[in-house]
């Protein structure tokens, strides 16, 4: 914690990702960001980060075991393979991190059903951009259905939006998010779609979840979605429910789309944004923890 009584934050990684991170962290008035990590002095997004007066490094991790006084918190912007080794360095050097990468190497968390992992956890995991749009909803039907079967996700992003590592770390996405729909909805079996839409103009983020249940409750979990809509646009505002809660060929089915803020991305890519917005929150979160603040907890 610095003077000013913000959380000191790091981010590990000087692609699109962390860059509109940086620009979103810098917004915050939880958070001070004391250092901008890439390979490169020359990158688009290191030259901003410059331009901007945050402190930059082109030593990787290595920056933040140089100087661990640096920041209390890490944002890890690289890759799944990456975080693994990270995340070792991370915790003996005492640091927080939230891991935007599919490594499940920490708990899997979402702002709007999860943010109590905080008080237990150094590690979270931000899941994936489908897991953020969709598990809220999948959360509710959980919450609203005696026994869910089966959640299935299809997300539809723009191909221009899927970087270098969403399309190398396509497994772990799969992987990941449908572990993460298991664990907080109860379900059966999951299953796990992505898109890439080549599309022009570019298309929106779009996430479909449909789910297999005895007996639907449509009105229990309109009810509950109304009430969890301000929760998740209070930290992505861009989230929308296109087509609300159906039965429709034995199946609840449920849409959202998610246009982003245009940071430094454009707003066609929801699907950075979301999860950029969630990890914010979820650092704001462990300022929140160590100020003494109110956790927002499970509903």
């Amino acid at each position: 914690m610095d003077n000013s009584g913000k959380l000191k934050v790091a981010i590990l990684g000087s692609g699109n990702i962390g860059t509109d991170l940086l620009l979103k962290a810098l917004r915050s008035e939880k958070l001070e960001t004391t250092l901008f990590i890439g390979r490169h002095f020359d990158s688009k997004g290191m030259l901003i980060a410059k331009k901007l007066g945050i402190n930059t490094s082109d030593q990787g991790i290595s920056s933040i075991i140089d100087m661990p006084e640096c920041c209390n918190l890490v944002f890890d912007a690289t890759s799944a393979v990456d975080h693994v080794r990270h995340a070792a360095i991370l915790k003996d050097l005492g640091k927080i991190a939230i891991d935007l990468t599919p490594s499940r190497v920490g708990a899997m968390v979402v702002p709007a059903v999860g943010l109590h992992y905080c008080e237990n956890n150094r590690n979270v995991n931000m899941i994936s951009c489908g897991g953020q749009a969709s598990i809220p909803i999948a959360y509710l039907i959980g919450k609203t259905h005696h026994k869910v079967h089966y959640v299935e996700v299809v997300s539809s992003i723009a191909s221009k939006s899927a970087g270098p590592a969403t399309r190398i770390n396509m497994d772990e996405y799969i992987e990941t998010t449908e572990a993460a729909i298991r664990l907080y909805s109860g379900a059966v079996s999951s299953k796990v779609i992505l898109i890439l839409n080549p599309a022009e103009p570019p298309v929106n983020m779009q996430t479909t979840i449909s789910a297999k249940v005895d007996e639907p409750n449509i009105e229990g979990l309109q009810i509950a979605m109304n009430e969890m809509m301000d929760r998740i646009q209070a930290y992505v505002p861009g989230y929308e429910v296109i087509v609300p809660p159906v039965y429709e060929s034995n199946r609840i089915v449920v849409m959202v789309r998610v246009v982003g803020l245009g940071d430094y991305l454009p707003s066609y890519a929801g699907n950075l944004d979301i999860i950029n917005c969630a990890a914010i929150a979820i650092a704001e979160g462990y300022s929140d923890l160590y100020c003494n603040r109110l956790i927002v907890r499970d509903i």
